[in-house]
């Protein structure tokens, strides 16, 4: 029986490392662990993604919505209430903008009252070129009906115009204009 026990001696540690040797095994409570915060990162970024796509179709909603009362309001002019016209497009602008309107229909008073202009702008269209929650840029196909002591009857003038909107005090603004 010596043998036997001299053999079994030295097959144990044999035995041993054999075991160890195979594919190691994870810890059930570390991997149900993992899982979870993988599946709560997911789920977190999915309502984070949703969220934000929501704010901006708020905001294209909002923007499209002010956009046609405001491009009315800065592309039309009657020279009987010039100043009148000129106030309620103002309501309408904001920053850069709205110093660049100030300056141009400043520039405009003078022209607007010698060929008596009265200037009648309609949107027809409007579509998004881009949008975020806090801008949106919008294509807007306006027509101006004009007439003035130079012209036989009244004359339309197709434009397409590029507003840029943005949020102020819970109102959308054009913050830039841009003919195209």
């Amino acid at each position: 029986m010596g043998s036997l026990g001299t053999l079994t001696r030295r097959l144990r540690p044999r035995l041993r490392r054999t075991t160890g040797s195979g594919p190691r095994r994870i810890p059930l409570v570390p991997a149900l662990v993992a899982a979870t915060l993988l599946a709560a990162a997911a789920a977190g970024a999915g309502w984070y993604g949703h969220d934000r796509a929501e704010q901006r179709d708020t905001a294209v909603r909002q923007s499209l919505a002010a956009a046609t009362a405001a491009a009315k309001a800065i592309f039309s002019y009657d020279y009987r209430t010039f100043d009148t016209s000129v106030a309620n497009g103002r309501t309408f602008v904001t920053g850069k903008f709205a110093d660049e309107y100030a300056q141009t229909t400043a520039a405009l008073k003078a022209t607007a009252a010698t060929q008596q202009a009265v200037v009648l702008a309609e949107v027809t269209a409007t579509g998004v070129v881009t949008a975020t929650a806090s801008r949106v840029e919008l294509l807007v196909y306006l027509n101006q009906y004009r007439r003035n002591v130079s012209t036989a009857g009244e004359k339309v003038d197709q434009n397409r115009v590029v507003l840029t909107m943005v949020p102020v005090g819970g109102d959308w603004k054009v913050g830039q204009a841009t003919a195209i």
